[in-house]
């Protein structure tokens, strides 16, 4: 797989290396003794996107017309949190042909959405029995790439359209928990609010794909819809607790509300999940969806529908071949909806808490950091 070093001002640098950042006599890098080359200082990284990012540096102009070459010394930030004994990241060198600056690196191999980074940078002179001098290694500096953007969630959508099936008619969202998170005060559940008899939107966990926006920033409560094929109720097992509150479908979905795609993905297994957001039109949450999430057609599209009859009611469908993950992104009262104990199992297996996409699924990924 080749990897990809352009400027925006030049034709995209074909066959970039990898180089080794060890040391400087390694023969079996072709890399030979410090020269006196201009030593980039000053490095600046922009335009930041989730799987590349533009690069630039000051240098003198002394030496400047021999350089052939830049060596980008790019590494993963090391988290400290991580296992110990956890295999640590390949790092990646990149050799690219000197082109005017600013450089664009791109390879969604080799970057990943919302992730720390190092980088340095130095010059390099290729000699002519096809070895490298170089310069010194410019300072380390740090950065973040960037979460998906609309056109990489669109590129989840078309492949969550693809597999949603038929729509099945729905009347209810439900919400699965333990019997304290509805009946008493607890540092356990900072979503509820008991005092005011609601429940009260938290911050989204991390499952899902690793670049999806809303993760860690949206805050919402979530729901379920699903049905069973065979009695269209809702199914009487939960990984999320045994009680469940039920609320009717319009309370949270009706013609004020708008309705948008936040991530599609898997766990290792054969389901596949998909995530939607509901937000009333002009309500905080949806500020926060509108520019960062493709915005789906409220009574036609292949995952969650709401439609008007000509008696003016309103009549629900949801897709029946993914699980939906709704979240609601606003407080819910509890007097809205019912509270009852269910009579199946809690399936831990199915909890998506947390959870970790698949990187290797076709199905579910697209051609960024996963």
């Amino acid at each position: 797989m080749e990897q990809h070093l352009a400027s925006p001002t030049s034709p995209r640098v074909d066959n970039p290396q990898l180089c080794d950042r060890e040391g400087t006599n390694s023969a079996d890098s072709g890399i030979g003794e410090l020269e006196d080359l201009p030593v980039p200082h000053r490095i600046r990284i922009s335009n930041i996107t989730c799987d590349s990012f533009k690069i630039s540096w000051d240098m003198e102009t002394r030496g400047r017309d021999r350089i052939t070459h830049y060596f980008i010394d790019l590494n993963k930030k090391e988290n400290k949190k991580e296992n110990k004994f956890k295999h640590k990241d390949v790092p990646t060198k990149l050799v690219a042909k000197a082109v005017p600056l600013p450089m664009t690196v791109r390879g969604h191999w080799f970057l990943s959405p919302r992730t720390e980074y190092t980088v340095a940078v130095q010059t390099a002179a290729k000699q002519p029995d096809g070895h490298y001098a170089v310069s010194q290694w410019s300072e380390i500096i740090e950065f973040c790439t960037a979460d998906y953007s609309t056109v990489h969630l669109n590129q989840l959508l078309e492949k969550a359209e693809a597999i949603a099936g038929r729509m099945l008619p729905f009347s209810v969202f439900y919400r699965n928990q333990h019997k304290e998170y509805f009946h008493q005060a607890s540092p356990s559940y900072r979503s509820r609010d008991a005092q005011c008899n609601r429940m009260l939107p938290s911050v989204k966990d991390d499952s899902g794909s690793h670049g999806s926006p809303i993760s860690g920033k949206l805050e919402g409560i979530f729901f379920s819809c699903n049905t069973e094929f065979n009695t269209g109720n809702p199914p009487q097992d939960s990984p999320y607790g045994p009680y469940r509150f039920q609320v009717q479908a319009e309370i949270l979905f009706n013609q004020n509300t708008n309705v948008y795609f936040g991530d599609f993905y898997c766990m290792y297994t054969a389901y596949h999940y998909v995530i939607l957001v509901l937000a009333p039109r002009g309500s905080r949450g949806d500020a926060f969806c509108k520019g960062r999430l493709p915005a789906l057609d409220r009574s036609d599209n292949r995952f969650l529908t709401c439609a008007e009859e000509e008696d003016g009611s309103l009549s629900f469908c949801h897709a029946q071949d993914v699980i939906l993950e709704v979240i609601y992104t606003e407080p819910l009262d509890l007097s809205l909806g019912t509270l009852a104990q269910i009579s199946g199992h809690q399936l831990m297996s199915l909890s998506t808490i947390n959870a970790k996409k698949d990187p290797s699924c076709k199905i579910c990924n697209i051609s960024v950091g996963r």
